[in-house]
C-alpha cells in the first residue's frame, strides 16, 4: 500500500461510496446500479493498477472519484419520492443528469489528454487542432458510456436510462464538458508557450 501513498485519501473515498452505494442497489433491487458499480469497480481496479505508470494528477484523481460517486448517487438516492438523475436543477436548462454529464465527461477528456501526452512530439506548435481531437476523444467516450446504457437497456427489464431525446441530450452535455476541459487545458498551457 505503501506505492498508493499519495492516491490513499482517493482510494479510501471511493472504497467507502462504491461498496455503500452497491449495498444501497443490492437492496433495492436496482440491477442497472448493480451493474454500473461494477463498471466503476472495473475502471478504478484499472487506474489503481496504471497509476504507478499513467500518474495521473490529483485533479484527474478527485475528478473521477466525483464523477464515480455522482453517478452512483444520482441512481441511488431519491429526493421526494424522485430519483436524483431526474432532478430539474435549473428549470428547462439543467437536470442532475445533465450536469452529471457535463462534469464526468469534462474529467474524461482530461484523462484522454493525458493519456494522449507522452506520444506527442515536443515541438507540437499548433494547440487548436490537437484541442479538436481531444474534445473528439472525450466525446467517443461519451458514446461508449451510451453503449453502456444501451447494454442495460436490453438486459435489465427495468432501468431509468431514458429515450432516445435522453440520449442526445447527454451527448449534447458530453460535448459541453469536453469543450470546458480543453478550455481549462488551454489555461494550463499559457504561461508555457504559445496556444495558437
Amino acid at each position: 500500500m505503501s506505492a498508493f501513498r499519495r492516491e490513499l485519501p482517493v482510494i479510501i473515498v471511493n472504497a467507502i461510496y462504491i461498496t455503500f452505494f452497491t449495498f444501497v442497489a443490492l437492496g433495492n433491487a436496482n440491477y442497472e446500479f448493480v451493474l454500473y458499480a461494477g463498471v466503476v469497480i472495473v475502471l478504478f481496479g484499472w487506474i489503481l493498477y496504471k497509476q504507478a505508470v499513467v500518474q495521473f494528477d490529483r485533479t484527474i484523481l478527485w475528478g473521477l472519484t466525483a464523477w464515480g460517486l455522482m453517478h452512483m448517487a444520482g441512481g441511488n438516492v431519491r429526493i421526494n419520492g424522485e430519483i436524483l438523475y431526474g432532478l430539474q436543477l435549473i428549470p428547462v436548462v439543467l437536470r442532475y443528469d445533465e450536469f452529471v454529464h457535463a462534469f464526468g465527461f469534462g474529467v474524461g477528456t482530461l484523462v484522454c489528454f493525458h493519456l494522449l501526452r507522452p506520444y506527442l512530439r515536443n515541438d507540437t506548435e499548433k494547440w487548436w487542432p490537437l484541442a479538436i481531437l481531444v474534445v473528439l476523444m472525450g466525446l467517443g467516450l461519451g458514446a461508449l458510456n451510451e453503449l453502456v446504457e444501451f447494454v442495460a437497456v436490453l438486459t435489465i427489464p427495468e432501468t431509468n436510462v431514458g429515450g432516445y431525446k435522453n440520449t442526445l441530450w447527454d451527448l449534447v452535455f458530453d460535448l459541453i464538458g469536453a469543450v470546458l476541459a480543453v478550455i481549462l487545458l488551454t489555461y494550463r498551457r499559457a504561461p508555457r508557450g504559445s496556444i495558437s
